[in-house]
């Protein structure tokens, strides 16, 4: 059984395999916990049950952008302008119910902690893709190479017992430019996160573009506003970069610049 990304590009040439484990590595702000949301609506349309154990936001805050995602619009808006935004709770309670779970815990937990709500989720809640918000959260000190590895091979070690995939938020290292192209290679940590791992990505906004257009500027639309870039695919055929556009509204990425954001549920968009 495979899954694939919410975005038509990506379905050729990469699925979410059962056993494996998948990093989503980029700079502080550069969208990870968005897209990473934003993938977990996709997995639920699949008719698969998701948890996502973020560290470093409080529950309520990732419901609250997931909703802004599933409706395609900006709730946060609509809310203080008075307008009644209990029908998108009930749409998405329809949709989500029974497949999505958030684990309520913030700032450092121990490995341990991890696995164990990782196995809980696989054994007795029947979730097939577990999302962590994010590595550093999960191992003190980022120079703890010994730590992160044993870590991580008890990662992939879960996901291939309990057949379950497993989603990983990292960070990388401070560039010299923010406008400069990560790689694999630019992890924080030890270098063999990278190696252990089956599948990794990096998600890179367009800071040259936002620069321009912050200053006044005229920015090419055709430019891509984000890029998700496959530096990694174990037991796949290819290693493709996709070009993303923001949609501000929706916190959506989309596949062309002005893209309607994309519909989850069988009612279609708001």
């Amino acid at each position: 059984v495979t899954y694939t990304m919410p975005w038509v590009s990506t379905k050729k040439t990469f699925q979410y395999r059962l056993g494996e484990v998948t990093v989503y590595a980029g700079a502080n702000g550069g969208g990870k916990s968005l897209i990473t949301g934003q993938i977990a609506l996709g997995l639920i349309r699949q008719g698969v049950a998701v948890c996502i154990a973020s560290f470093e936001m409080k529950p309520k805050r990732t419901i609250q952008r997931m909703l802004r995602q599933f409706s395609g619009q900006n709730l946060e808006h609509t809310h203080l302008m008075g307008g009644d935004i209990s029908p998108y709770f009930d749409r998405l309670e329809s949709y989500a119910g029974g497949k999505m779970f958030l684990y309520d815990q913030q700032g450092t937990v121990n490995s341990r902690q991890v696995l164990g709500v990782a196995r809980y989720c696989a054994v007795e809640l029947g979730v097939k893709h577990f999302i962590i918000d994010s590595l550093m959260k999960c191992v003190a000190g980022e120079d703890d190479y010994n730590g992160q590895k044993a870590f991580i091979d008890e990662l992939c070690s879960l996901a291939r017992d309990h057949n379950i995939h497993i989603h990983l938020v990292h960070h990388i290292r401070k560039q010299d430019s923010d406008e400069t192209k990560p790689n694999k290679n630019d992890l924080k940590g030890s270098g063999s996160i990278a190696d252990q791992v089956d599948n990794v990505f990096l998600m890179w906004r367009n800071k040259k573009k936002e620069h321009k257009a912050q200053a006044g500027g005229t920015v090419d639309e055709k430019d891509p506003d984000a890029m998700l870039m496959c530096e990694k695919q174990r037991n796949g055929e290819a290693e493709d970069w996709f070009s993303l556009w923001y949609d501000k509204d929706s916190q959506q990425f989309v596949e062309m610049a002005g893209a309607v954001p994309m519909s989850f549920d069988e009612g279609g968009r708001f």
